[in-house]
């Protein structure tokens, strides 16, 4: 059913979503997102899942947006670049409304959209020794689409440590920030994970579904006026001279203009 994407749901109603990219190092393309939105809005559905486990084949969890995909919005106009933008947005707020808890099983790195993935988690449990890392203004880009949810997990005090300095950080630091809940060995990840999702099975799903909208109410707001403001943001970018010579000095291996 799915290409870039495995959905699979067991007797106890654990769904495990895997993204199946791993010789691509799990990136977003945007057959992916689609996908994604996809799986999530039938999960959503489904009164027999109780809890989604998100997680990547082979070593990484994700490593962001697909180098087709980046380069598909180079030659793109303003309206397919907020388009392209607008799938982002929706896939990750149909992930982040999901009635039932998410939890990530981060099994490797993440950058740029893949920890946009992390925040949306209701839990994420990673291995150690993973990178991650908000990298969208080495590209003179912006972290805009997963903003409104990074932001949200992290808090402003956080955000301004990683946001915009495109520097990459380790499993510890991404705990201290709150980006991840346990930092575990590769050989106890998924015992942990078992851990984590056997109390939510002992609760009401009809409770817990409406907990987790009234966390959401209580947060940072994050509605279509906030979603739109960063789809516009990130086409802004994408219109700026930085954005050309960045996505240029990265296909063609050297570094931009701005870099010492």
């Amino acid at each position: 059913m799915f290409e870039t994407i495995r959905l699979e749901t067991c007797a106890r109603g654990i769904a495990r979503l895997t993204l199946m990219r791993p010789d691509r190092h799990n990136a977003l393309s945007g057959l992916m997102i689609d996908e994604l939105t996809q799986a999530a809005g039938q999960l959503a559905q489904d009164r027999a899942v109780r809890a989604v486990v998100l997680t990547g084949a082979g070593d990484s969890f994700c490593a962001g947006a697909d180098l087709g995909w980046m380069q598909a919005q180079v030659q793109a106009d303003r309206a397919t670049r907020a388009q392209a933008a607008r799938a982002l947005a929706g896939m990750l707020q149909a992930l982040n409304t999901l009635p039932m808890p998410l939890i990530g099983r981060i099994n490797g790195p993440a950058y740029g959209g893949g920890v946009g993935l992390m925040a949306v988690c209701d839990l994420a449990l990673g291995v150690q020794g993973a990178q991650f890392g908000l990298t969208e203004v080495r590209l003179g880009l912006i972290p805009a689409t997963i903003g409104p949810y990074v932001v949200a997990r992290l808090g402003e005090s956080g955000a301004r440590r990683v946001f915009f300095s495109g520097t990459r950080f380790g499993a510890d630091e991404a705990a201290s920030l709150g980006l991840l809940a346990r930092v575990l060995p590769a050989e106890a990840l998924d015992a942990a994970v078992e851990a984590a999702l056997v109390p939510y099975l002992a609760a009401a799903p009809g409770a817990v579904a409406r907990a987790k909208a009234l966390v959401r109410a209580l947060g940072p707001r994050i509605d279509a006026a906030t979603v739109e403001m960063t789809v516009q943001a990130l086409v802004d970018t994408w219109d700026a001279p930085e954005a050309a010579e960045g996505i240029a000095a990265f296909l063609e291996r050297r570094k931009p203009f701005w870099a010492g």
